[in-house]
């Protein structure tokens, strides 16, 4: 099963970085598996465009939550745990594990894919990053990326910013009664959380989409945005939630292996 993982991971990768996706360059962006008490992420040097199974290294969410709950930890205490990591492994995680860590933590999702889609990141890097998260334009966006996308304050990557996050998503899930499904960070890029490898890889492009959108209707008189009766609407909508979840099924995915509770529910 680590193996059949392993692989879908390095597909997931591979597309995520192509050229045409506009998501990802050189040694950026990163993609995990949850795996029971673990998960599987990429290794710290990797390429996205390039990526291997062997690129992808197993990562106790345990050890890393203890780090995450220890007000003590800092730098040199994640390099312990993943210089041990890389003893066992081989390679070396990537830094944004511990963001990683706190999203399988706090949400279902089983596979995970940050990314720095160019739109995206343009906004993240402009006075106008609230209008990815301020409303939807169009149905779709809302079925494939939630009402409720969280954006996040610039933090430097690593285990303040997912401490930083995990507040965040906390207080999300307070407030609207469910988790993100896409989380932007401002100054940086965007993470994806679902259940298969091909809905992570659906809401990145809708993502850009969304962010294209944005930036042409501003330079055309100003955005519009949905009523937000008509976006609660769309998401709660019995045909919408049926559309919802045949978009993030794929029977060529080996992570439905991995989500019992998701499947229990549907």
């Amino acid at each position: 099963m680590t193996a059949s993982l392993r692989a879908l991971l390095a597909d997931l990768s591979r597309q995520l970085g192509d050229p045409g996706m506009d998501a990802a360059l050189l040694g950026e962006g990163n993609t995990s598996a949850r795996m029971q008490e673990a998960m599987l992420i990429k290794a710290s040097g990797a390429t996205l465009a390039s990526a291997e199974p062997d690129d992808f290294v197993r990562l106790e969410l345990s050890a890393a939550l203890a780090l995450l709950d220890d007000p003590q930890a800092g730098d040199a205490e994640v390099d312990a745990l993943f210089s041990h990591v890389t003893t066992h492994e081989g390679r070396r995680p990537s830094v944004e594990s511990l963001l990683h860590v706190v999203l399988y933590e706090a949400t279902d999702a089983q596979v995970i894919a940050h990314s720095h889609p160019t739109s995206v990141t343009a906004l993240l890097c402009s006075q106008s990053a609230e209008r990815l998260v301020d409303g939807a334009l169009f149905p779709d966006q809302i079925v494939v990326l939630g009402a409720h996308p969280l954006l996040v304050p610039y933090v430097d990557p690593g285990i303040e910013l997912a401490r930083h996050a995990r507040l965040q998503v906390a207080d999300h899930i307070t407030r609207w009664g469910e988790a993100p499904r896409v989380i932007y960070l401002r100054n940086h890029g965007m993470f994806a959380l679902g259940s298969t490898a091909s809905e992570v890889l659906g809401m990145t492009a809708m993502a850009q989409k969304c962010a294209r959108a944005i930036i042409a209707a501003s330079s055309a008189g100003g955005l519009v945005f949905m009523p937000p009766d008509e976006v609660a609407r769309i998401d709660s909508r019995p045909d919408e939630k049926y559309r919802r979840a045949l978009l993030s099924s794929d029977r060529r995915d080996s992570t439905r292996e991995h989500r019992p509770r998701i499947e229990e529910e549907r």
